[in-house]
């Protein structure tokens, strides 16, 4: 999917797998359920904005990359209940958070910047100094 009627192109999707690759056999991870954060995406005078709700993510556990034209973000969460705990009631699952978007190269990728606050993720992403619009003097 792609975001249409904007000045910066981003195409959404969603990766199968995290940034370094799906976890291999012999690796010490267990498989844990992964899931598609929903995203928000505002089109500014100045750039987009893109906001994901990752409920659980920390600093320390999420992870954004940008690689080549794809930026990734990813996010391990770990149960917020406490081990001695029994669950006896849940409205949200409990998992690893996966997403990856396409930028266009109308996006200033040395200016991309993230802020997580509340479990709500804000990437940044600039526009390029040629794809803002500028108005051209005449001489006379």
């Amino acid at each position: 999917m792609s975001v249409p009627n904007s000045s910066i192109r981003v195409a959404v999707g969603s990766a199968s797998s995290p940034p370094g690759g799906p976890p291999r056999a012999g690796d010490d991870q267990e498989a844990r359920p992964a899931f598609t954060p929903p995203i928000d995406i505002h089109d500014g005078p100045d750039g987009l904005t893109l906001e994901a709700d990752l409920p659980g993510a920390t600093e320390s556990n999420l992870h954004i990359q940008l690689e080549d034209n794809v930026l990734s973000l990813y996010a391990k969460i770990d149960s917020p209940a406490p081990e001695s705990a029994r669950l006896i009631h849940q409205e949200y699952p409990v998992g690893d958070y996966h997403r990856s978007f396409i930028l266009s190269d109308e996006v200033d990728r040395e200016r991309i910047t993230a802020e997580l606050k509340n479990g709500v993720l804000r990437i940044f992403l600039p526009k390029a100094d040629r794809a803002r619009a500028r108005r051209i003097e005449i001489k006379s």
